[in-house]
């Protein structure tokens, strides 16, 4: 799901042309229905390549390299975002937005042409170029576009807009895999392009014309900077777990001192110590969204290597969490639940650590094949619960003058998170033998097995951890 980011929530005015009614009345009906559709676009990628990435890494003999096809995606995005929150501010939101749609759709052909699992990283790191670029922009366009009291229906089309996908996504990519190969469900997304491109250009170029130009002026070159610093710094962490020999401490020592600076720069003081209040709800986005997904990128290898399912039926496995994560967002939007911001947030980060622990039961011959499904439910609902949380308190601890630039920094610390411990997971997953998979009927051994427990009960750990500091989003008492 996405998080919110800079420029869209300190933008007063709308571009559209004055309409009283709804998100689907005539003066924003074909502009809402471009962006979900673009979102569509997103969703359905993200679910079709979870299905279709076990099968591509073992005819690529690329097992080992596994979680680089994750973490290339979040770390090119990382660099992306600011990019394009840089050039949606001086240039507006249209350039970014379809240039975005472009290099993702381009990244999809690399991906699925590549000859060797290097190539299929890089297919994949061009993609989260094009990915970064068009969810800030999406967001800048809302921000712009809608008036205030339609945003919030805007943003619930979003979270709809992965329930399609979430159901059919694994069932489509599944059959594709299965009887064309893997590499039809990369070719074939790019064709999902043209219909956003049709469908919102006109509307989007004719609401820009009705509002003054941007502000203009150079980017601005110092965050730029420390964003390519920070996604460089997170690759070379990467490449060093990897290797995992003498030689990986010199990588690892530049990807730290790249790393540590630039996310100091970028995200609001005290983040990293956990400071009460702000810093603490920009830490726990980050927190949340590394543990869910550095798990759920390895259920369906599991489901694959250890019980042997097609990649259809292990695809199928996270459609619980796509479909329970529109109920827990939903939940967190009744009425009177702004009460209880920090339990919502304590008992999602529980909910996700039962549900890792229990996908993880999954590796014991005798536990059923859908225990994972379900536990993956129990996921969903308890991200469901605190991503928006944190979403919302980030934006009452934010002054308006510093709204957007606290937008900027959850965004970043939600994709910073995700990289690190997909590469941490991928470090523990080689670490412990899962390299092993990639051997024709490897997969099934107590090693194997190991690998796959060693990132569960980490990731768990990690989700346990965001529990227990999920009360320091309260502010000290002196700043209430």
């Amino acid at each position: 799901m996405a998080a919110m980011t800079a420029s869209d929530t300190a933008l007063p005015t709308a571009l559209a042309p004055a309409d009283e009614g709804g998100v689907l009345s005539a003066g924003y009906r074909a502009l809402t229905l471009g962006i979900v559709s673009v979102v569509l676009l997103l969703a359905f990628e993200a679910t079709a390549v979870n299905t279709a990435m076990p099968v591509a890494a073992r005819q690529l003999h690329g097992v080992a390299l596994y979680a680089f096809a994750f973490s290339g995606y979040f770390t090119s995005t990382l660099f992306a975002m600011v990019l394009s929150g840089e050039w949606c501010d001086r240039r507006g939101p249209v350039l970014p937005l379809f240039g975005g749609i472009g290099i993702f759709a381009a990244g999809l052909v690399v991906a699925g042409t590549a000859a060797n699992m290097w190539l299929f990283v890089g297919g994949r790191a061009i993609q989260g170029l094009g990915g970064g670029l068009v969810i800030v922009a999406l967001y800048v366009v809302v921000g712009r576009a809608f008036p205030e009291r339609l945003r919030p229906a805007v943003f619930a089309a979003f979270s709809a807009a992965w329930v399609l996908p979430s159901i059919l996504g694994p069932v489509v990519a599944g059959a594709v895999t299965q009887h064309l190969g893997w590499r039809w469900v990369f070719l074939a997304v790019p064709v999902l392009v043209v219909l956003p491109l049709a469908v919102m250009g006109p509307a989007l170029r004719r609401a820009e014309r009705d509002q003054p130009p941007p502000a203009g002026g150079a980017l601005d070159r110092r965050r730029i900077g420390l964003a390519a610093m920070a996604a460089l710094g997170a690759g070379l962490l990467q490449y060093a777990g990897d290797r995992r020999d003498a030689w990986a401490l010199l990588p690892a020592a530049a990807g730290a001192a790249l790393l540590v600076p630039a996310v100091l720069r970028l995200l609001p003081p005290g983040t990293l110590r956990v400071a009460r209040g702000l810093p603490t709800v920009i830490l726990l986005r980050g927190v949340a969204s590394g543990a869910f997904f550095a798990a759920e990128a390895f259920i369906p290898l599991m489901m694959v290597t250890q019980r042997h399912l097609s990649p259809t039926m292990a695809g199928l496995t996270l459609t619980s969490g796509g479909l329970s994560w529109a109920l827990g967002s939903w939940l967190q939007g009744r009425p009177g639940a702004d009460r209880y911001r920090e339990p919502l947030i304590r008992v999602g980060f529980l909910l996700t650590a039962a549900a890792i622990a229990g996908a993880a039961l999954v590796l014991l011959p005798g536990m059923p094949t859908w225990t994972a499904a379900v536990a993956w439910g129990f996921g969903g609902i308890g991200m469901g619960l605190m991503i928006a949380s944190i979403s919302v308190l980030m934006m009452k601890l934010s002054p308006p003058a510093e709204a957007g630039a606290n937008s900027a920094s959850l965004q970043l610390c939600d994709a910073l998170g995700t990289v690190l411990l997909v590469a941490l997971a991928g470090v523990l997953f080689a670490g412990f033998g899962g390299g092993a998979v990639a051997a024709a009927d490897a997969g099934t051994g107590s090693v194997a097995r190991g690998a796959y427990a060693a990132i569960f009960v980490v990731m768990a750990g990690v989700a346990l951890l965001g529990a227990a500091l999920a009360g320091r989003v309260r502010p000290a008492r002196a700043d209430t």
